[in-house]
């Protein structure tokens, strides 16, 4: 495969243009007091609380009475947003840079799985790190999951992108990081890459 052929890509955030680690988020509800939390959460499966967070089918507030709930904790609405917001961590200037050369000659959108915590986390990140206040500079369109009201790796979200898009899915490639991800976005007939970055592999490494 080479993404280079393609006229248009769709693009994961978590893992593809933002670095991060799921087990930081992990250890940190472990630490308070979550035995159990990744049964319950990680890159692979997830219990409906969250499925149903990002899907915009709760609110903040809701997500953080649900955790208290399932867990049986009482920890503050800081406590878990830390805790939550763990696995965010930087996002290289370099693939910034990639991004902008993409779009010269390409039509690229973002897509998604996440929620109000993560996203308001993630822009503060950005403003920091790059003085951006998002990524709408880079990309035709953001698509986040909670906002959409769908999240991967449903075929209807995929579909979703291609329709509002008018993308032809043989000439459209999609690249995440999850297997499920894969495998949702090829049943709508998309060209889909699974980006190895437990192997250290990263976009700049496909381009």
């Amino acid at each position: 495969m080479q993404p280079k052929e393609f006229a248009n890509i769709i693009f994961d955030l978590g893992g593809v243009i933002l670095n991060i680690d799921y087990s930081r988020t992990i250890s940190s509800f472990q630490q308070l007091g979550i035995s159990e939390f990744e049964a319950s959460y990680s890159q692979l499966v997830q219990t409906g609380l969250f499925d149903d967070y990002e899907r915009g089918e709760m609110t903040s507030e809701d997500f953080r009475l649900g955790i208290r709930e399932a867990f049986r904790i009482e920890p503050s609405d800081a406590q878990i947003d830390d805790a939550w917001n763990a696995m965010l961590l930087n996002l290289p200037k370099e693939r910034l840079e990639l991004l902008r050369k993409l779009a010269e000659s390409k039509s690229i959108v973002l897509l998604s799985n996440t929620n109000e915590i993560h996203i308001h986390k993630f822009n503060q990140t950005l403003k920091l790190q790059h003085g951006l206040n998002d990524l709408s500079g880079y990309f035709q369109k953001l698509y986040y999951s909670y906002e959409v009201g769908m999240r991967k790796p449903e075929a209807r979200i995929f579909q979703h992108v291609l329709d509002e898009q008018r993308f032809d899915p043989s000439e459209t490639l999609f690249i995440d990081d999850s297997p499920q991800h894969i495998d949702g976005a090829r049943k709508v007939g998309l060209n889909a890459y699974h980006l190895q970055v437990e192997k250290g592999e990263t976009i700049l490494d496909l381009f």
